[in-house]
């Protein structure tokens, strides 16, 4: 492998398609990183909701409180609200991300108030229970794994060095966080990570299983909200493979633990 690689970001999206968390270590469970996409909001069809079709969604930022998320508007000073990791008070519904309907369960009125308002229609937080396994696409799983609400698989890595190739090409450069990954590297060259398989960070074995395909979700501003045509329209011009543009790598875990920032890449 080409000079050290090491972890340099660790990132976690509680509630999917709001802000993402920086964190200096993680917990690596089977579905993802620990509470990484364990919420998601559904419309009241039970359909996920996305910044592809509602980018305002990126200005409602996301921390980790003692026990709970609490979930703040960017512009908004004031405009806050608390999401304790253990609260499911509704009942068990069916919800539908992709081709999948997975069993969920509804949050809180009060919280499906706060986000109906911020969107403008009736929507609703849904907690996925540890009991509820939604399957990775078994073309791709080593263990038949089972996956969060993210959009297909448990992880997603991309090298620095990637972001800069593409930054050297755009007029206007653009942060990682329109990629949303949860493991980004320092080291080696662009693009390396197209080229790993079986890897150990730390002391954590993980198995990259294929390219992540991109979509207008990395077209939004995530400090704005605001949906442009960049960074989609450069990539395209060079990371087009039978009509999908790739950036990233799709990861799953083989074993649990606990990885942080600065923690080596090996090939195993």
């Amino acid at each position: 492998m080409e000079n050290q690689l090491i972890i340099q970001d660790i990132f976690i999206y509680p509630i999917k398609s709001l802000g993402g968390i920086r964190l200096s270590e993680a917990v690596v469970e089977e579905k993802g990183f620990q509470h990484d996409r364990r919420w998601m909001l559904v419309d009241d069809e039970g359909m996920f909701i996305t910044q592809r079709e509602y980018p305002q969604l990126a200005l409602l930022a996301v921390t980790l409180g003692d026990n709970e998320l609490v979930v703040s508007h960017k512009k908004e000073l004031g405009k806050t609200v608390k999401v304790p990791f253990d609260l499911a008070s509704g009942p068990e519904l069916t919800v539908t991300i992709w081709d999948d309907q997975v069993l969920a369960k509804t949050v809180h009125p009060d919280l499906d108030q706060f986000f109906s308002g911020f969107l403008g229609f009736k929507a609703s937080l849904v907690l996925m229970p540890e009991n509820s396994h939604r399957k990775v696409d078994p073309r791709y799983a080593v263990n038949d794994e089972s996956v969060s609400f993210a959009d297909g698989m448990p992880y997603l890595i991309i090298g620095q060095e990637s972001l800069n190739d593409l930054n050297s090409r755009l007029e206007n450069p653009v942060s990682m966080d329109r990629f949303r990954p949860n493991l980004v590297f320092s080291g080696g060259t662009p693009y390396l990570e197209d080229s790993l398989r079986e890897i150990k960070i730390g002391e954590v074995e993980f198995q990259i299983v294929k390219p992540c395909a991109r979509c207008v979700l990395t077209t939004v501003d995530q400090d704005s909200g605001v949906k442009g045509k960049e960074p989609l329209k450069t990539l395209s011009s060079y990371r087009t493979i039978s009509n999908k543009v790739y950036f990233g790598q799709n990861v799953v875990a083989l074993q649990t633990g606990q990885i942080r920032v600065g923690d080596a890449i090996s090939e195993r």
